[in-house]
């Protein structure tokens, strides 16, 4: 199903603030990390045509380090954070960042870019700011499990803007994917905001009318979700992991 044939299901959800993402040669530092890992080698381009984009790759293919650079391109703090509050910028993404070219439809600075080691320091500074905790579901975001305040900011608190994440299945259980995954469709369909997620999760791949791109080998490229590593090899322990365990434990 096409991303056009969902949407007239749907409605018709905000397009996307951010359009292309591009590496600038001339300001390419050869010598100087991340400017050697493989991904980096080629000319780099993205587009980004639907309301959510995920990079899937192995550990290492670069996926974090482009949303990185892409964070703190935007503003957000390559550590993570808002436009407002960045942690340190001892990261990869900073030197990276400098030599990205972006092109938007509208800009915007809404929205933040999240790590799972970083989400509690986030939390800590946007209830420094506002200690209303009906705005988190009434509590505290630090008297919840890691998965329940993670949902909880995203169900109380973010609206409109582009939200970056890294691997957030890390705090999300199955079941709790699932319930992140009905607040990424009701997000992106009611709201203007655009998700750009770096994932090893076959369920969060499977999102509806998402762009997937592999940056495994060295290479982007966009492919269905199917078609992926973290798809394929679930699936198919699933169906049989007898199979995989005679592979895996034969002397």
């Amino acid at each position: 199903m096409t991303w056009e044939s969902l949407t007239t299901m749907r409605g018709t959800p905000g397009s996307p603030f951010l359009t292309h993402l591009e590496l600038r040669e001339e300001r390419i530092q050869p010598g100087v990390h991340p400017f050697e890992i493989p991904l980096l080698q080629h000319p780099l381009s993205l587009e980004f045509t639907t309301p959510v984009t995920f990079l899937v790759g192995e550990n290492g293919s670069g996926k974090s380090t482009l949303l990185e650079a892409l964070a703190w391109s935007v503003g957000f703090g390559a550590q993570g954070g808002n436009r407002d509050h960045q942690f340190a910028e001892e990261a990869d993404g900073y030197e990276l960042g400098r030599a990205l070219r972006l092109g938007w439809r509208q800009r915007t600075t809404e929205g933040f870019f999240m790590r799972a080691e970083t989400f509690f320091n986030f939390a800590s500074t946007l209830e420094s700011l506002d200690s209303n905790f009906a705005r988190y579901g009434g509590e505290s975001l630090h008297r919840k499990s890691h998965g329940e305040a993670f949902l909880s900011l995203f169900e109380h608190r973010f609206d409109d803007g582009l939200f970056l994440l890294d691997e957030p299945e890390a705090a999300l259980s199955p079941q709790r994917q699932l319930a992140f995954l009905q607040i990424l469709h009701r997000l992106t369909v009611t709201r203007e905001a655009q998700f750009v997620i770096a994932t090893h999760s076959p369920m969060l791949l499977a999102f509806p009318g998402a762009t997937v791109f592999s940056l495994d080998d060295g290479v982007i490229e966009q492919v269905d979700y199917r078609d992926t590593d973290h798809f394929r090899v679930t699936r198919d322990f699933l169906a049989a992991p007898e199979r995989f365990f005679r592979y895996l434990f034969e002397d």
